[in-house]
């Protein structure tokens, strides 16, 4: 079964490049498009895709305030958020909001496909040098952070999941690293969403570095 995928953007030229790619792409199809916020929603409602890949600055209804609205309950869109690096503070406010991941407007296509695979797959990891500034600048903010969080349950063998986690390692090099399946890397990442009350795996990024366990000089 195909990707279902919204392309939101007000740039004409932007929707019908990702357009474009995702029609040579044979696992992936754009169910629609919208120049607005408002109109992501309202499709969303309507077509319920997969995933929406969501500029941040559009007019009227914004990014960060759709994306609020499409994820919110269980089994709801997932949302990933075209970006540039002059906009970490909108970055911050759309993973409050909800997001999955973050896409630069100048990453290669492909490069692009894969991570809206990787969203739809519900594990919301992004290549590590998108995610890694982001979330290293959004831990270290004092104000607005996310609701602290302790580490009570967790075991030490899930902290080292949770640390490589942090530093930016996919399921496969976490696998290598602790000698273990890439099947058991998925159930320890399972306990830690459950345990950690985390939506997905951009969030343990977070609880790594807000509790320590992984800072920008390690």
């Amino acid at each position: 079964m195909n990707i279902r995928v919204i392309l939101a953007d007000d740039h004409t030229l932007i929707r019908a490049a990702l357009q474009m790619v995702i029609a040579d792409a044979p696992d992936i199809e754009t169910v629609g498009q919208s120049s607005t916020g408002d109109e992501a929603v309202r499709l969303v409602g309507r077509l319920r895709p997969d995933v929406v890949v969501m500029d941040i600055r559009m007019p009227g209804m914004d990014g960060i305030a759709a994306t609020r609205l499409i994820t919110q309950g269980p089994g709801a869109t997932r949302v990933v958020m075209l970006t540039t690096f002059d906009e970490d503070d909108h970055v911050y406010g759309a993973l409050r909001a909800g997001a999955s991941g973050f896409l630069l407007k100048d990453m290669a296509l492909d490069d692009i496909l894969d991570a809206v695979r990787i969203v739809a797959a519900g594990d919301g990891l992004i290549a590590p040098s998108v995610t890694r500034r982001l979330i290293e600048q959004f831990a270290g903010r004092q104000q607005p952070t996310p609701p602290a969080r302790n580490l009570d349950g967790i075991t030490e063998r899930e902290c080292e999941v949770l640390t490589l986690v942090g530093r930016g390692q996919t399921n496969t090099e976490i696998a290598e690293t602790m000698g273990i399946t890439v099947t058991t890397v998925k159930t320890y990442i399972g306990r830690l969403l459950t345990k950690l009350n985390a939506r997905d795996r951009v969030q343990l990024v977070i609880i790594a570095y807000q509790t320590g366990l992984v800072s920008s000089t390690r």
